[in-house]
């Protein structure tokens, strides 16, 4: 056994353990951490991390993916600690079984005694660490280190923390061992010391060890001093032209660098800059060229709606709002006196739908559009200067999360296919980190990403070779177009021919895996079952007597999951089971990794292609009876605090799983919003949802673009769009509770006087009880400054994990602009900064993640009241959207040219109708809670808290809507109508008020780019939504806010592949029962029924009132015409309606029928 003292970003010492678990026979070990302070208790420290766990070998199979080496057979699991150990867990990478070769077992023997046991990125990614209350927390290590045995078994490796390099021949007469690539790194970043005893390098510049220590593509790489006016020795090396070798290509001498040698002469360090342009590399430039203006270009840029359309627009809104007051007040003072209650009743109703009509207008008034620049991004960011002189990446870090929660109704292929193209994004590869929360904890889902893990070593670099769009392989697969258009490389047909049958055979892996599963755990627990059996056996028992062995879900080597199990059982159930926490992909290295030529183990010539991927987590947080998980937003909040322990990026990109990346260069574009001037009150970039898979009429306005191209687009001339759930990039700082560097108080009438505040002070400071500002100190890591922040943070806001607090300056001084823009000066962070390789991971400090996923940690901390997430709605999307802007937060709405982002709707009108409510029953939530905008803060503009205010406000439009639909049957029934007789006053208010409203629909179709068709399924559904989904949402939020009844909902199913492979629609003709049709229903019946009694009973009196019945008929048919698709979706595929349908209507119809010949009896 080999012990190991490893620093540990806990309060207490961590011990790292080796030790023999299965033998020679299966070659593992057992790897994990003690800590000298058990957890048995909820009282102890959840941060002193303690796993044990065992550890198993691993191979590559031909396809790429890795299979498990382990026996058929199930180890036998011996008590080793009782304090520590209770079952011991061995994780295969993927869910292929197959056994180990004799060489690699004696292989893998021979190199424990070498392998001292440092973090290493190996390591990590070749665990799987699990842990939670009253349990240890366990790290089940897979040994990934056999492709070095000689480096390990003689302990040749670099001293470098992480790293597991070959060391170089010493650099430092103190013999500190360091390997190539660290070497670099301290000469480019560290100034030239040596990491052992602080001592500077000796110069070897112009020694021969020079070629030993530079490969030959950082050779080519070097970059050289950028000129200066002082020294002139330094202007043959402005004709630097750079030569990008492969690492192929042998290290012949670059005549590039000298080709221009003259332009050291008569180029850019010279006081005599010559017009004739021989110089200049026959540019011929009038003047010298400005330097400086590449830096001043800005990243965006706000392109304001035409005033042609928009003067007209606004003009039209008050003409209608005062059309609106004059009819209202026409009604009101010419009531119909042979029917007050019909009158009474509509008067009502057109109240409040003008009021409702203002609210939703009013923040309609200033919409603009944005563009971005990547060019300047690309230039300002990635192009070599002083700081940075080999050009690395000085863009922020960006965590990408993906939530998934329940395998069986968000299928595993789709979450592949999303998390395939985030690891493909065009961002820099280790600025990328890649979560994906599994709410379930189900094996099923694990295993899918192992196997997407696999995959994408073959789709990943494929993608970047031929600049593949989208990179979904099942989007770019299943597009039906020319997929030879612009590409021009030769081989490109063959790779993707291969990449396509490798997809192929992802994709049948993938629809295996649940039956595998089965099987796999009925064998074990039949195995499980004959052992019980045989030792009831040698007991003496009795055989009669029934034996209890759990059925169990059973991992590849045939080890218990962890998670949630098939058949529920304690600790192993969706609401209960351990933490789970494994890097799939360790981080990458900071420069690029090329691959080798095409053979049979390769299926793409990847000598030209970077080949390395971004980090990719696999995370199940810890769920316990009694303790409130909090549905999305607590899973949110996990990541949020797991990735700022493992990645902390600046930013995090939020994405449903069946939302995937259609725009490769997504991220970019919202990254050109938050680093430009300005964007450090910047709290987030939304991007528009767009989806696949509706039907081309788009019954149901599943698409929604009314909201998402006319609404999104006017909040963000205001103080930003609103969060909606998916696709947006935060600022890790806005979510962690504090406010912005600056914000603006608006006083008096509508807002109109503003007084600007900077909130950014020298040192930390708590203002008041909901903000928290951070210092402006250049210096991020300053002792003071870290003190101040722990010391106010720690433990209430943020927990007891001092890792996490430490974290958060870090990371906000990674988000900061740069120094060089203006007014940035003191606030920004120097350029290139952000260009220095990227910690590795350790095991103590995944360790201390399991323990930030405890189902304990936030009690008595702030997480999901100010920090993070917001709990307390179903709609917790809106809610922390709603609280950044409140604390004087701008958000962005970025429209890209290609979409940024697609995902899958519910084309089902019962799916439909469910999601709506779910929408509706959350806006109710917010009106009845301190969320709703009338409590909100001066920091909020006018016409913003309108917006906000209306989104809780519009369900309770439906109780009105439902009146209004029934008037016109009431009307047809009674022989009465909403006015005394149809006048030419009111024929002319109706016609003014009809007329404005399509103009104002023109003329927003002209400014948002959507089609009437667009708007006029829109009008439609909110007819169909507001009979339906939203009474229904009323009447929920009541009860929860009354009597307290708790309000849950089945999660949307989102399908892989449609079932029926004719019509990939087939969905949309399913009809399935549901009580939220029942309203609708009605009143289409009772319409129907109610224009047949009018026409006969007009058509047959003696007296006939034509100007009634034609004034009702209108009205009915308006309604009916609006619930013409609800009607559509309940005749099914071949028109048919349900009988169920019949039963309802008729019932419904005959006792409205019923109740009015009891209140109206017919003469005589």
């Amino acid at each position: 056994m080999v012990l190991k003292t490893a620093s540990s970003p806990s309060s207490s010492p961590v011990t790292i353990t080796v030790s023999s678990s299965g033998g020679k026979e299966t070659g593992s070990r057992s790897m994990g951490l003690t800590s000298p302070v058990p957890r048995a208790s909820k009282s102890n420290n959840p941060n002193s991390p303690s796993p044990l766990g065992s550890r198993g070998n691993r191979r590559a199979s031909s396809g790429g993916r890795y299979c498990s080496m382990s026996q058929d057979d199930p180890i036998p699991i011996e008590e080793i600690n009782s304090e520590f150990v209770t079952y011991t867990v061995h994780i295969p990478p993927t869910p292929d079984h197959q056994s180990i070769s004799t060489s690699q077992t004696s292989l893998n023997e021979e190199g424990k005694d070498g392998l001292k046991l440092k973090p290493e990125r190996s390591f990590i990614s070749g665990t799987i660490f699990t842990g939670g209350y009253n349990c240890v927390t366990r790290g089940h290590v897979i040994d990934g280190s056999l492709e070095r045995p000689e480096t390990l078994k003689s302990g040749q490796v670099c001293g470098m923390k992480g790293c597991d390099e070959k060391e170089i021949e010493g650099k430092c007469e103190c013999g500190f061992k360091i390997c190539g690539d660290c070497y670099l790194d301290c000469v480019a970043s560290g100034g030239g010391h040596c990491p052992g005893c602080k001592e500077p390098y000796k110069d070897v510049s112009d020694d021969d060890e020079d070629d030993e220590v530079r490969s030959d593509s950082e050779e080519d790489d070097q970059a050289l001093p950028l000129p200066s006016m002082r020294e002139s020795k330094l202007d043959k090396r402005l004709s630097l032209v750079k030569s990008f070798k492969g690492p192929n290509h042998p290290p012949d001498f670059d005549h590039t660098r000298w080709l221009f040698e003259t332009k050291g002469t008569y180029g850019y360090g010279n006081a005599l800059w010559p017009k004739d342009g021989y110089g200049s590399g026959a540019n011929g430039f009038e003047n010298p060229p400005d330097f400086g203006e590449r830096s001043k270009r800005p990243l965006t840029r706000k392109v304001v709606v035409s005033t042609a359309i928009l003067s007209p627009y606004r003009l039209l809104i008050i003409l209608r709002l005062v059309a609106l007051g004059f009819f209202l007040t026409w009604r009101i003072r010419h009531p119909n006196r042979d029917a007050m209650w019909l009158w009474g009743m509509s008067i009502t109703c057109e109240l409040w739908f003008a009021f409702s009509w203002l609210l939703d207008q009013l923040p309609k008034l200033c919409p603009v559009n944005r563009i971005t620049d990547l060019s300047v991004l690309k230039e300002r960011f990635e192009s070599p200067n002083l700081r940075n002189p080999k050009g690395r990446s000085d863009l922020p870090g960006i965590d990408v999360f993906v939530s998934t929660a329940d395998p069986e109704k968000e299928p595993p292929l789709v979450t592949a296919n999303t998390i395939l193209s985030i690891l493909a994004v065009d961002y820099p590869v280790e600025k990328v980190a890649c979560y994906l929360s599994d709410d379930g904890g189900a094996l099923l889902t694990f295993e899918a990403l192992a196997e997407t893990a696999s995959f994408a070593r073959v789709w990943v670099p494929f993608c970047r070779k031929h600049n593949i769009e989208p990179r979904n392989p099942d989007a770019y697969f299943g597009q039906k177009r020319d997929f030879l258009k612009n590409k021009v490389r030769l081989d490109f047909v063959r790779e993707r021919r291969r990449v396509k049958r490798e997809y192929d055979e992802f994709k049948v892996r993938i629809n295996s895996l649940p039956e595998s599963i089965r099987r796999r755990s009925d064998a074990y627990n039949a195995h499980e079952e004959l052992r019980a059996k045989k030792t009831q056996m040698k007991m003496g028992g009795n055989l009669s007597d029934p034996i209890k062995v759990p059925k169990a879900t059973w991992m590849s080597d045939g080890s218990h999951w962890p998670g949630t199990w098939a058949s529920a059982e304690p600790d192993h159930s969706k609401g209960d089971h351990a933490g789970i926490i494994q890097a799939m992909l360790a981080p990458p290295n900071a420069e690029p990794v090329y691959g080798a030529e095409a053979d049979g183990e390769n299926l793409i010539d990847t000598r030209e292609v970077d080949t390395r991927l971004p980090l990719l987590v696999y995370v199940s947080r810890e769920k316990r009876p009694g303790y409130d998980h909090n549905k999305k937003a607590g899973a949110m909040n996990a990541l949020v605090r797991t990735s700022a322990i493992m990645s902390n990026g600046p930013f995090i990109l939020n994405l449903d799983c069946d939302h995937y990346i259609y725009n490769s260069l997504a991220l970019r574009e919202g990254m050109c919003f938050m680093l430009d001037r300005g964007g450090d009150r910047i709290c987030y970039v939304q991007f528009p949802q767009r989806f696949e898979g509706i039907d081309p009429n788009d019954r149901y306005a599943n698409h929604n673009t009314v909201f998402f191209d006319v609404s999104m687009r006017a909040l963000d001339g205001l103080q930003g769009p609103m969060y909606v759930g998916t696709g947006c990039i935060f600022r890790r700082t806005a979510l962690y509770g504090f406010s912005p560097p600056r914000a603006t108080e608006h006083h008096g009438w509508f807002g109109r006087r503003k007084i600007k505040l900077l909130l950014r002070k020298p040192k930390m400071t708590k203002k008041a009880e909901d903000e928290i500002v951070l210092p402006i100190n250049g210096e991020h890591n300053d002792d003071d400054d870290d003190t101040d922040i722990e010391s106010l943070l720690l433990p209430k806001r943020f927990g007891n994990s001092t890792s996490l607090v430490a974290s958060i300056p870090v990371a906000e001084y990674q988000g900061r602009l740069l120094q060089d823009m203006q007014g940035m000066r003191n606030q920004g962070r120097p350029a290139g900064s952000l260009a220095v390789p990227r910690e590795p991971l350790d095991a103590a400090t995944v360790a201390e993640a399991i323990s930030v996923i405890s189902c304990f940690y936030e009690d008595k901390t702030e997480w999901g009241k100010r920090v993070g997430w917001i709990y307390g709605s179903v709609t917790e999307d809106v809610v922390t959207g709603y609280r950044m802007h409140n604390r004087g937060w701008r958000s962005v709405y970025c429209v890209t040219k290609r979409d940024a982002f697609r995902g899958t709707a519910p084309i089902n009108l019962t799916d439909r109708l469910h999601q709506v409510l779910r929408w509706a029953t959350g806006s109710v939530e917010i009106f009845f809670s301190r969320n709703n905008a009338l409590f909100a803060t001066r920091r909020m503009k006018f016409l913003q808290r309108v917006a906000y205010f209306n989104v809780g406000m519009y369900p309770f439009t439906s109780m009105f809507l439902l009146v209004y639909c029934i008037l016109p049957a009431v009307s047809l029934f009674s022989g009465q109508f909403i006015v005394q007789a149809l006048s030419v006053t009111f024929l002319i208010f109706l016609l003014a008020i009809t007329i404005t409203l399509c103009l104002l629909a023109i003329l927003e179709i002209k400014w948002s780019g959507i089609t009437l068709h667009d708007w006029w399924r829109n009008e439609q559904f909110w007819l169909i939504g507001g009979t339906s989904a939203h009474p229904a949402a009323v009447l929920q939020g009541l009860l929860k806010v009354i009597a307290g009844v708790d309000i849950s909902f089945t999660l949307t199913s989102k399908s892989a592949t449609p079932d029926d492979e004719e019509d990939e629609f087939a969905e949309l003709y399913v009809v399935k029962w549901s009580f939220l049709m029942i309203p609708p229903i009605t009143i289409m019946m009772v319409n129907s029924i109610a224009i047949a009694v009018a026409v006969a009973r007009t058509m047959y009196s003696p007296f006939p009132e034509w100007s009634k019945l034609l004034g009702g008929v209108f009205f009915s048919f308006w309604v009916l015409c609006h619930l013409y698709p609800f009607a559509k979706g309940l005749m099914g595929r071949r028109g048919k309606v349900p009988t169920i349908v019949f039963v309802w209507s008729g019932l419904l119809s005959i006792i409205v029928s019923l109740l009015w010949v009891y209140i109206n009896p017919p003469s005589g």
